[in-house]
């Protein structure tokens, strides 16, 4: 990514990760029936979100963690012909280790 971009307060840029063309049986799922994969990859984060006194939380969330998150979440965006997903921390389900 050559643009530079940092999402502001609470917001989360992600990647969305590709998911396989065929079923474990072998079947090649054609790109009208593929769903969005709700699993990504974490881009940049912002600072964290400004509570009403001013202080500032930061975010459980840091760059390269794999996320998963709701199906409706988020707005995607395309930057440098490559296509992300801004979220907000509260939309995200939970982070994926191995």
């Amino acid at each position: 990514m050559t643009t530079k971009f940092r999402p502001l307060h609470d917001r989360v840029l992600v990647k969305r990760v590709t998911e396989e063309e065929k079923t474990k049986g072998g079947i090649i799922i054609p790109d009208s029936a593929k769903e969005k994969p709700q699993e990504a990859e974490v881009i940049a984060v912002g600072n964290g979100k400004v509570l009403e006194e001013g202080k500032r939380v930061a975010l459980d969330i840091k760059t390269g963690d794999r996320i998963l998150f709701g199906k409706y979440s988020g707005n995607d965006i395309k930057l440098d012909g490559e296509d992300y997903v801004i979220i907000k921390e509260e939309d995200i389900l939970g982070v994926l280790t191995k």
